[in-house]
């Protein structure tokens, strides 16, 4: 496993160019929010999902879906469905800033709602890595202690969110990620998360941020008590 240096200052330049955390219901655009809400029932084409998946985002995100922890990139593999259609939704509709992402978001094969659902549910299938870039180590037990007193109502006691709430799973996620999207809905850069949620994050020190984001990428497989799903 590679492990990212602990000096989160750096880390918050890296770009911003795809999915995590909060609970995205209240703050989503009423545009994108209700775009998101009709495509959810559309039946899923998974094979053309895969299809779109590997013409516009394998780049960056890797024919496994897994990311890539040196350049920030995101694990997609296994996400929860609900929140993969409502980010592509919010990046549609400029709710999210990544410069990569729009550009990516423009082309005409993904404006369309079927589309978001088609990738999701592809992404949503793939199988979970095996091993994603972790901390030092060195804070762990004060992230894992913050995590089960302050985020567990939202993303439950394993970390693997909630549909019906569109909040994304944070197990299988690359440490410097989870460190980046912490620090920029802090600085209120991501405009499709909750108020309370960003006041929350604001009070987080250098210390708070490593122990959170270095506890979560150290958790694995699907969670308890069954596989991410589409409901």
């Amino acid at each position: 496993m590679v492990k990212a240096p602990l000096h989160v200052p750096f880390l918050v330049g890296l770009a911003s160019v795809a999915l995590f955390l909060g609970n995205v219901k209240a703050w989503a655009s009423d545009e994108a929010d209700h775009a998101a809400r009709l495509a959810l029932p559309l039946p899923a084409n998974t094979d053309e999902g895969k299809s779109l998946y590997k013409a516009n985002c394998f780049r960056c995100h890797g024919s496994n879906g897994f990311g890539d922890g040196d350049l920030g990139i995101p694990t997609l593999a296994g996400q929860r469905f609900r929140y993969l259609v409502l980010q592509l939704a919010d990046f549609s509709d400029d709710r999210r800033d990544s410069t990569a992402m729009h550009r990516v978001i423009a082309h005409a094969s993904l404006q369309r709602p079927q589309a978001w659902v088609d990738v999701a549910t592809y992404l949503t299938e793939l199988p979970l890595p095996r091993e994603t870039q972790i901390g030092t180590g060195a804070r762990t037990a004060q992230g894992r202690r913050i995590f089960r007193e302050q985020c567990v109502a939202c993303h439950g006691q394993d970390a693997r969110g909630d549909d019906q709430d569109f909040i994304p799973s944070l197990r299988n996620q690359h440490y410097s990620y989870l460190v980046n999207q912490i620090v920029r809905i802090a600085e209120g850069h991501r405009h499709n998360v909750d108020k309370e949620l960003v006041r929350f994050l604001q009070g987080f020190g250098g210390p708070d941020i490593d122990g959170v984001a270095d506890y979560l990428s150290r958790l694995r497989g699907s969670g308890n008590p069954g596989p991410h799903s589409r409901q």
